[in-house]
């Protein structure tokens, strides 16, 4: 009972502490495919096999109700306590490769995911990614800016040197 208890205290903080749950159900993959997966998304969650009741019973206590109906046969769930696209983006590449990879739904922000919302925040791009195109957009708009502000300055240099070159011509 003790062990039981300890259990849902370790699942219940996991749930607590991380940024998105992912429910997937792994029936006839073996060890190895697991620790593949395992390893694959890693750096930003870790995964998990688990008691479906203990499971239900720490969600519930971490005010979880989305898994109820969803913890049935061999489960298991990628706690993220990083990036979810890249982790929704780990699992979808891996269940390409191992069909028998099936993700169930998901938590992320509060809400319950789906296993279609979980396919559609795989599609999305990572944060990564996302920074890098606003850091591209500034930094396009700050040179469009300094041509803004250069243009007036370089036309009004043409200006008096092709005024120079009138009175010089002219003389």
């Amino acid at each position: 009972m003790a062990n039981k208890e300890a259990s849902v205290a370790e699942l219940t903080t996991l749930f607590e502490s991380s940024t998105a749950v992912l429910l997937t159900e792994y029936r006839g993959l073996t060890v190895a495919q697991l620790k593949e997966l395992r390893k694959s998304i890693s750096g930003d969650a870790s995964y998990a096999v688990v008691k479906n009741t203990l499971t239900k019973i720490a969600a519930n206590k971490a005010g979880i109700t989305a898994f109820d109906d969803d913890l049935k046969g061999p489960s298991a769930i990628a706690f993220v306590h990083g990036d979810p696209v890249a982790v929704a983006k780990g699992l979808r590449d891996f269940a390409k490769a191992n069909p028998l990879l099936v993700v169930k739904g998901g938590f992320f922000d509060g809400k319950p995911l789906t296993a279609e919302e979980v396919g559609k925040l795989a599609d999305l791009e990572s944060r990564e990614v996302l920074l890098a195109k606003l850091a591209g957009a500034f930094k396009a708009s700050l040179f469009g800016a300094a041509y803004l502000f250069n243009a007036p300055l370089s036309k009004a240099v043409r200006t008096v040197d092709a005024l120079r070159e009138k009175q010089e011509s002219a003389a």
